[in-house]
C-alpha cells in the first residue's frame, strides 16, 4: 500500500510538472525550431506504426491503367507539387518553410496502400491535408497510380500526362547577340517571344523587365 501511494504521488507530481511546462509556454512550437532528437524519434515511430496498422487491410486495385495514371498526374500537378515536387522541379519556397519537410516523391514510390491512406486521411502535426474530404477514392487511387510511375518518369512525359505546356527550348546568348557562350538558361514557362530591336533613331532604349 505504501508503494502504491508513492507511485500515485509520483504520477501527480509529473502531471503537475507537465501542466506547468505547458502553461509557461516554454516549448517553442515554431516550425523553424526542430524537435529534440528523442521527440522526433517518438513522433516518427508513432506515425509509421499508426499508418501501417490502418492501411494493412486496404486492397490495392490495378494501378497500371494508363488512363488512371494520367488522371493522377493531373491531380498531382494541381495539388501536390509545391510540397512533394515533380520531375524537373527543384526545392520550392513552400518546402523550405515546412517542418517536418515533406518527402520528395520524385525519388521513390511509396507503398500503395499506405499512400492511399495518407492521401485520404492526412497526417496530424504536418502540412499533409486529408484529401478525402474533397476527393473520392477513385481520384485518390489515380494519384497513387501516378506516384508508382513518377520516380522513373522524364520531365517531358510528366508534363504531357499532366496537361502542362512543354518546356521552352534552352536559350543561349547566341539567340540575342553575336557573342557566343557556353552558358544556357532553361526556361520553365512559356517560350519567350523575341521582339525586333527598335531603330537606332529611337529616343531611348526600352527598360528590360525583370522576372521572378
Amino acid at each position: 500500500m505504501k508503494y502504491l501511494k508513492g507511485m500515485i504521488a509520483l504520477v501527480i507530481v509529473v502531471i503537475i510538472a507537465i501542466a506547468a511546462w505547458i502553461w509557461t509556454g516554454s516549448y517553442n512550437v515554431g516550425a523553424d525550431s526542430p524537435h529534440w532528437a528523442f521527440t522526433r524519434y517518438v513522433i516518427g515511430q508513432l506515425r509509421e506504426h499508426s499508418i501501417e496498422s490502418r492501411s494493412a487491410d486496404i486492397t490495392v486495385p490495378n494501378l497500371d491503367d494508363p488512363a488512371l495514371v494520367a488522371e493522377g498526374a493531373h491531380h498531382y500537378a494541381e495539388m501536390c507539387t509545391g510540397c512533394h515536387l515533380a520531375p524537373g522541379m527543384g526545392d520550392s519556397e513552400l518546402r523550405e518553410g515546412l517542418y517536418p519537410r515533406p518527402p520528395n516523391l520524385t525519388h521513390f514510390a511509396p507503398d500503395p496502400a499506405e499512400a492511399f491512406w495518407i492521401i485520404k486521411h492526412g497526417i496530424k502535426m504536418t502540412a499533409m491535408p486529408a484529401w478525402g474530404k474533397t476527393h473520392d477514392d477513385q481520384k485518390i487511387w489515380a494519384m497513387v497510380a501516378y506516384l508508382q510511375k513518377q520516380p522513373h518518369m522524364s520531365v517531358e512525359r510528366y508534363r504531357e500526362l499532366a496537361g502542362l505546356p512543354a518546356m521552352a527550348p534552352v536559350m543561349t546568348h547566341e539567340a540575342t547577340s553575336p557573342a557566343t557562350t557556353d552558358s544556357a538558361v532553361p526556361a520553365m514557362s512559356a517560350p519567350m517571344t523575341v521582339t525586333p530591336a527598335a531603330p537606332s533613331s529611337a529616343a531611348a532604349p526600352a527598360k528590360a523587365a525583370s522576372t521572378h
